[in-house]
């Protein structure tokens, strides 16, 4: 297995408020500008963890900045669409061929070749620890030649009908030969993007340029120069103060301090959501768990905590799913029961600054229907093996519904098949179990699609997990900002058509 290390940190030297004005980047000859239109300025909200490493989650910074590339990408409705590949086909049930596209360089002026593509996803699938969306995956990519070009071919141990999807992943950018010397990757200079990573500047900044000769047209921008701030007051006030054109995650306590049209609230694929122990205790008594269901107020969690800035949930899966729309809901859920009086303990972390406040909602909500009630609030690396392991009657969870991939199948099986990885309400359910293995069987698109809300279906059935919001992540534009990419991903930032006016 090919090791590699991932670059540490640097120590963060942010004060809690910071003088902002002179804190961005700047271009080569600090002026902010260059030839062919104005350079953006972004204020992010994570450091890199990794040395924006594509094998780490940095890989989103690097697609959000449009400099690192994959072979496919993903539409709206997740489905696989062309990008360094512009066709593919399943040759097999366990075998994928892409076709590459022509005329592509990477940014070392190295050319893209089948090669290149297969030594990129090659490091990533011998990495140690993998990147998450080849996790359990047997993946092997080779290069091949056929009548239209350079061709990669991917073979997997098991038959995968996620493979182009899959491909998307930022994590399984192709970057040129020169990342990958040494011990570490290293994407500064080599992606294929509209924009070239010039300088990596440890936790504190990075600078890109316009890539002049990218295969898909002139960027609108001459570069970005993006400064990271993990303080949201922060990022907010170099909204306001003109410092910064884009800002990341603004808070909700900073929102009613912009003007409306410099923020934009995007849904996310993630679902607040109320897991109920069906192993033991209380809530394994289907009526209990209806009970609870009932119990719950989700528009008073929106309003209260989330000051309106949240979707109240339907489901399990939402806005940022447009299809999830077309649901059944539940079918065949329980009556409710009286409660029963015996106390229930809800457990949740500090982590997300929301999270213990609903909890403490959910507590009084519960109490007036007639549950007793305690909480267990504690730091997430402190709490998540004992939820694991079922010592609570209930969780309340923030959880990301759709994985790399950009579909949900797999979030479905970790969360609530038997045998999940991730099952916290210790779901074991022969009807769910069929539901989450026809939805990961059958091939994308519309079909899956209705699988997937199938075995939504199933699920909610059971009230295992009671979804109660749909979290949005708040961005920040200045009035003067055209085209960016408002993604509920999270992969798409800046793009060809973002510029400053």
């Amino acid at each position: 297995m090919r090791h590699r290390k991932l670059l540490p940190p640097a120590a963060l030297a942010l004060s809690s408020v910071l003088a902002l004005t002179g804190c961005f980047a700047a271009s080569a000859d600090g002026s902010g500008k260059a030839s062919g239109g104005e350079r953006i300025r972004v204020a992010m909200m994570n450091p890199p963890r990794s040395g924006l490493s594509p094998l780490s989650d940095d890989a989103f910074k690097l697609s959000r900045w449009s400099t690192a590339e994959t072979l496919v990408t993903l539409d709206e409705e997740g489905d696989a669409e062309p990008a360094l590949a512009t066709r593919w086909k399943r040759t097999d049930e366990r075998t994928w061929t892409f076709t590459l596209r022509e005329g592509v360089t990477f940014h070392d002026g190295t050319p893209l070749t089948a090669r290149a593509a297969v030594r990129s996803l090659t490091e990533a699938a011998t990495a140690s620890p993998k990147p998450r969306i080849l996790d359990g995956v047997d993946f092997k990519a080779e290069a091949g030649t056929g009548a239209e070009g350079d061709t990669v071919v991917v073979t997997t141990g098991e038959p995968d009908p996620l493979v182009p999807q899959r491909l998307s992943s930022p994590q399984l950018s192709v970057l040129a030969a020169k990342a990958y010397r040494g011990s570490t990757v290293d994407p500064v200079g080599a992606g294929t993007g509209a924009f070239v990573l010039k300088k990596a500047d440890g936790t504190s900044s990075a600078t890109l340029d316009r890539n002049e000769k990218y295969w898909g047209g002139r960027a609108r921008a001459a570069g970005i120069d993006v400064t990271f701030v993990p303080d949201g007051a922060a990022r907010a006030a170099a909204l306001r103060s003109g410092d910064a054109d884009i800002v990341e995650a603004i808070p909700v306590s900073q929102a009613s301090l912009l003007e409306k049209d410099q923020i934009t609230e995007v849904p996310m694929p993630r679902t607040n959501t109320l897991y109920l122990n069906t192993a033991h205790g209380v809530f394994k008594d289907a009526g209990q768990r209806a009970a609870a269901r009932e119990a719950i107020d989700a528009d008073a969690l929106v309003d209260d905590i989330y000051e309106g800035r949240a979707d109240t949930a339907e489901g399990l899966l939402g806005p940022a799913l447009p299809w999830a729309a077309e649901r059944a809901g539940r079918t065949r859920a329980a009556e409710p029961a009286k409660p029963s009086g015996d106390t229930v303990t809800i457990g949740t972390f500090t982590d997300r600054a929301e999270l213990p406040e609903v909890a403490a909602t959910l507590q009084q909500q519960l109490k007036k229907a007639g549950f007793e009630v305690k909480l267990e609030v504690r730091e997430y690396a402190a709490i998540e093996a004992d939820a694991l392991a079922g010592k609570f009657d209930a969780f309340v969870l923030s959880r990301a519904t759709v994985i790399d991939s950009g579909d949900p199948a797999a979030y479905l099986r970790s969360d609530f098949a038997g045998d999940g990885s991730f099952n916290i309400s210790r779901l074991a359910d022969p009807v769910v179990d069929k539901a989450v293995r026809t939805a990961e069987e059958t091939t994308s698109g519309a079909a899956r699609r209705a699988a997937v809300l199938d075995a939504e279906t199933a699920i909610l059935n059971t009230d295992a997990a009671i979804p109660m919001l749909h979290e949005r992540v708040i961005q920040g534009d200045a009035t003067n900002v055209v085209g960016s990419a408002k993604d509920p991903r999270e992969r798409e930032l800046i793009t060809l058509d973002t510029y400053v006016k």
